[in-house]
């Protein structure tokens, strides 16, 4: 069923969700990547360690985006290695509320990064966080199995539950914007802003 999340963009899952469940701007894509979407394996790591990031990689179900709570901004979570085995095992991405490092090789090898930068310094091995339960990442809450699409629009979070009725609805309103014209879009929404103003007593 999370197939289907592949051909929605992030901004009309926004306008079903709302904004608590878009991540903030702060995590972005590292590289022009293209739009992933997957279920949720979720990891907290401890600041300054990545040691479940590393141990996630082996442990997610492919097609799965790896997303991970870390607490830092001082040392990476992961670098080039880690996203070449993350990509031959086929996880689709991660979203880390965290940094890389070895920017470069992850372009070049084609794997889709959301974090909030890079920095040359490499995380420690030493402290068990979690894997499997609910993150806050972005400043949005995540549990495993929820759906996440990401792309260079931003990356919006489906809960679990609502999977099936978000998808529908989400179909059905890509379909009727597709069926309509710019200039019927114009019409309506030129009415609609006439209205707003007017209703607001504003007569320029």
């Amino acid at each position: 069923m999370h197939n289907g999340f592949k051909g929605v963009p992030p901004t009309t899952l926004a306008d079903l969700l709302g904004r608590e469940q878009v991540m903030d701007i702060g995590i972005r894509p590292l590289w022009d990547a293209p739009r992933v979407a997957g279920p949720a394996y979720t990891v907290r790591c401890e600041p300054g360690d990545n040691l479940m990031l590393h141990a996630a990689i082996y442990r997610a179900e492919p097609g799965s985006v790896v997303v991970v709570e870390s607490g830092d901004l001082d040392y990476a979570l992961a670098g080039g290695n880690v996203c070449a085995v993350a990509q031959r095992r086929g996880i689709a991405a991660f979203v880390l509320d965290g940094l890389v490092r070895d920017l470069a090789e992850v372009r070049e090898a084609g794997f889709p990064v959301f974090a909030r930068g890079v920095i040359p310094v490499p995380g420690g091995k030493k402290k068990l966080g979690r894997l499997g339960g609910p993150v806050r990442v972005g400043g949005v809450g995540v549990h495993p199995g929820d759906i996440v699409v990401a792309d260079e629009e931003g990356i919006v979070v489906t809960p679990a539950a609502r999977r099936e009725e978000i998808l529908r609805a989400a179909l059905d309103k890509l379909a009727r914007a597709a069926g309509e014209s710019l200039d019927a879009w114009e019409e309506q929404h030129r009415a609609r802003i006439e209205k707003a103003l007017s209703g607001l007593g504003f007569t320029g």
